[in-house]
């Protein structure tokens, strides 16, 4: 599996991340994870050398993480690294900051978090932490081992992004990037400004959701044509991984054909060639 170093220490972390967001699901109307079917996935894709996996407080409707701290408790704690993040809209007081960061220990079976996010920022999310001192606890559980890194995740206008990382210090970000949103919700300014600011980013949406699996037919049928050999899906995986500023590329995979298709996609992994961008273009141009 391709790793990439985080700064200049002695983690490498697997290019291609494994999202807790869409497990497999007993039912398509309900959020209750299908737990023999995603522990398999889960056991598949650490044995395929990913070692980065990422849940959050509410995703399943809180479902994910007391599970995800099941399925990875059969493992070594030091050979993967686990992410998880911090839902400020979900406190009511300061207190719950830290309520919320213990009942996530607890659920997810550590004592620490390798990778921990203040979770969806955006104007409103930010002012909450600021009033709750979110931040400032949060450096606490770093200064105290409970958290290695410490970033956050993103959601709104460049500007915001610009006064986030300025304000604070931060050791990454994570940001929806892919080749659509890159200039639809300006994903490459957001790109510049955690390269500017030293911060490693983390890749989430990469393929938008699974839109960018199948975006129309003129899109499919060009990246067909260009390589017949590889799913529509990889060509918007590799287009993130090509970044060198990526950490992590962040998959949220329902089932195991996916997770296997981005496996092989990232395993022998190849940036993306001038050629291939030019197809990009074509098929964005095909799409609009």
């Amino acid at each position: 599996m391709e790793q990439r170093t985080y700064k200049n220490t002695d983690i490498s972390v697997s290019l291609l991340g494994m999202g807790m967001m869409r497990l497999p699901k007993i039912s398509p109307d309900k959020e209750d994870i299908d737990e023999k079917a995603a522990e398999a996935m889960i056991d598949y894709a650490y044995a395929h050398g990913v070692n980065y996996f990422d849940t959050a407080h509410m995703y399943h409707d809180g479902g994910s993480e007391p599970f995800v701290g099941r399925a990875l408790k059969k493992f070594d704690r030091k050979s993967f690294y686990l992410a998880t993040k911090m839902p400020v809209w979900m406190a009511d007081t300061p207190a719950d900051i830290e309520r919320i960061f213990q009942f996530q220990l607890e659920r997810l079976q550590t004592d620490y978090f390798d990778f921990y996010l203040v979770h969806s920022l955006n104007a409103g999310h930010y002012q909450r932490m600021k009033d709750f001192g979110a931040y400032e606890f949060l450096k606490k559980m770093k200064a105290e081992g409970k958290i290695r890194y410490l970033g956050f995740s993103f959601h709104d206008k460049p500007e915001l992004l610009e006064q986030i990382c300025d304000e604070y210090e931060w050791d990454f970000a994570q940001i929806q990037l892919n080749y659509l949103d890159w200039e639809m919700q300006d994903a490459k300014r957001q790109y510049e400004i955690l390269e500017q600011h030293g911060l490693p980013c983390i890749v989430m949406e990469p393929i938008r959701g699974g839109t960018l699996a199948s975006p129309c037919q003129r899109s499919n049928e060009l990246f067909e044509a260009a390589n017949p050999n590889v799913s529509v899906a990889s060509w918007a995986l590799r287009y993130a991984a090509s970044l060198p500023n990526v950490l992590t590329v962040l998959s949220g995979m329902s089932n195991m054909d996916q997770l296997k298709d981005n496996i092989a996609t990232i395993k022998q992994f190849k940036p993306l060639e001038d050629s291939e961008r030019e197809v990009i273009e074509e098929a964005v141009m095909g799409w609009q």
